[in-house]
């Protein structure tokens, strides 16, 4: 089975790539990126090696884990040679797969390609199943339904990067990179929006059918410190820090803290869906 992975030419957050990649091809999954132009891609170097965060800082780096399944993803030869957006065919595909990143510079370009959203928006239509963590699902409720109209994310359960992990790596980041102290946003409130308006969660819930499709851990659950912390992140071995959403064949995910149980889940998803 193929999975489409489609990246920005720069600054997509290592781990969710480089965790799902690593963990969809550990199932039997072939695994093919793609780019704005076809170029070769690259992550965001911040997120790899800390440089210029504080000591509180460095907590939004990549994990040791996650610094190793990068490591492995440069050299993979599917990595080297992505397809470009253009270039994306439904038919092609069994599964789609859409990875965050926050930093502006990169992001930008693939969280508003037309042609990508276009790509996004057929594939839901065609019922195969799609995963998007992060960033990720403010693309997935960009794009739109050929037969609706409507965002494909409307009428749907999802989850994505909270308000609250944003502002707190916002904060953590004009700490350590005060000359560039919106380097943990992507877009900025204007004068006049009340707080969080241009986050994540604010615009992936204004895509949505009602408020509380958006899906944050409940009191209650299971693990719940571990989960909404912002410390733990989950492991090959160890789901508790997760938060992942599964809406029939639609799976979702907050930040790299997440990523393992999210593609696994994945991969849970896709082969169910072959039958």
């Amino acid at each position: 089975m193929r999975v489409a992975l489609p990246v920005p030419n720069r600054d997509f957050d290592p781990t969710e790539v480089a965790v799902s990649w690593d963990v969809l091809r550990g199932a039997g999954f072939d695994v093919v990126f793609a780019t704005p132009d076809g170029g070769r891609a690259s992550g965001d170097e911040i997120m790899i090696d800390g440089r210029g965060l504080s000591v509180f800082g460095r907590l939004l780096r990549a994990n040791a884990d996650a610094r190793a399944a990068y490591a492995l993803l440069v050299r993979d030869p599917a990595f080297a040679a992505p397809l470009a957006y253009a270039d994306l065919r439904v038919a092609d595909f069994d599964g789609l797969l859409l990875p965050g990143g926050h930093r502006a510079r990169g992001m930008r370009a693939y969280l508003e390609s037309t042609v990508l959203q276009r790509f996004v928006g057929d594939f839901f239509d065609s019922g195969k199943p799609v995963a998007a963590i992060c960033h990720g699902v403010v693309l997935a409720a960009r794009s739109r339904s050929g037969i609706s109209g409507a965002s494909v994310l409307r009428g749907r359960k999802t989850t994505a990067l909270t308000w609250a992990f944003e502002h707190a790596g916002w904060r953590l980041g004009r700490i350590g990179r005060f000359w560039d102290p919106d380097y943990y946003r992507t877009y900025r409130e204007r004068p006049g929006d009340p707080p969080g308006y241009c986050s994540v969660q604010a615009e992936v819930t204004r895509a949505l059918a009602a408020p509380e499709d958006f899906r944050d851990v409940p009191a209650g659950e299971p693990d719940r410190a571990r989960k909404t912390g912002g410390l733990a992140r989950d492991s090959a071995t160890d789901p508790r820090p997760a938060w992942v959403v599964r809406d029939g064949d639609y799976v979702s995910a907050r930040w790299p803290g997440d990523a393992y149980t999210f593609a696994r889940t994945f991969a849970d998803v896709l082969r169910a869906s072959a039958g």
